[in-house]
């Protein structure tokens, strides 16, 4: 390992850990890399920026999936203000110097939430033991987590010590982050390209992209220029 070098890794997930359902069909785990030698102060900053034009605290937390709904702090805020805050989002990740991870697991697919469990465990593994020249360029590798699920927290703290030394796990606020913010929005992306692959995007979600051609070019594809390689 060279000199102090300090990685982060911002972790957040969508979906829940119950059985099979058609209106939650998968389980997604975002993982977001940011080596904290490169400085992303200037785009915290735009970003913010954006936050409080559109009438919201410089604190606010974006949350992806009801922002696209129009659900919780969105229900007043029309269609144009929803994409410019989504795309700012966007646009804060783009500029960043970060990478990221996304692991998909189809509830059809598993057994129970013990299976789950067990099956993310193993792909979190590997995907560590795949990389792990990578990993042990730093000496200390910081967790961000909010310990929305404690299924999540548990292969989180298990997977990561046993594979990983000097590794500090912390519990995050999603308002104190905009990385893990990026995390959440990385989550809804992911999800919405499975649906799309298999038709099933809503009329709503469609129309919020402006298209599912739209989706592709402006949000999917630039957003996976950052996946991990």
């Amino acid at each position: 390992m060279s000199g102090s070098r300090e990685l982060s890794i911002f972790i957040d997930e969508s979906g829940d850990f119950g059985p099979y359902e058609i209106h939650n069909p998968y389980y997604l785990l975002a993982l977001v890399f940011h080596d904290q030698s490169k400085s992303i102060e200037n785009e915290i900053d735009h970003l913010k920026r954006h936050v409080t034009e559109l009438g919201f605290s410089h604190t606010h937390s974006i949350h992806t999936a009801p922002l696209i709904r129009r659900e919780s702090n969105y229900r007043n805020l029309d269609k144009p203000k929803r994409r410019m805050m989504f795309h700012s989002l966007l646009t804060f990740f783009r500029f960043c110097d970060v990478k990221y991870e996304v692991l998909t697991f189809s509830k059809k697919e598993v057994l129970d939430s013990d299976d789950l469990i067990s099956r993310m465990a193993r792909s979190l593994s590997s995907f560590i033991m795949d990389n792990l020249s990578y990993f042990q360029e730093y000496e200390r590798v910081i967790i961000y987590y909010d310990n929305g699920q404690k299924e999540v927290s548990r292969v989180i703290n298990s997977v990561f010590n046993a594979l990983l030394s000097c590794v500090e796990i912390r519990r995050v606020q999603p308002a104190d982050y905009c990385l893990f913010q990026a995390a959440d929005m990385i989550c809804t992306i992911e999800l919405l390209a499975i649906k799309l692959a298999a038709g099933q995007l809503t009329n709503s979600e469609t129309e919020f992209f402006r298209g599912e051609r739209s989706f592709r070019k402006n949000y999917l594809k630039p957003t996976r220029q950052k996946r991990f390689k």
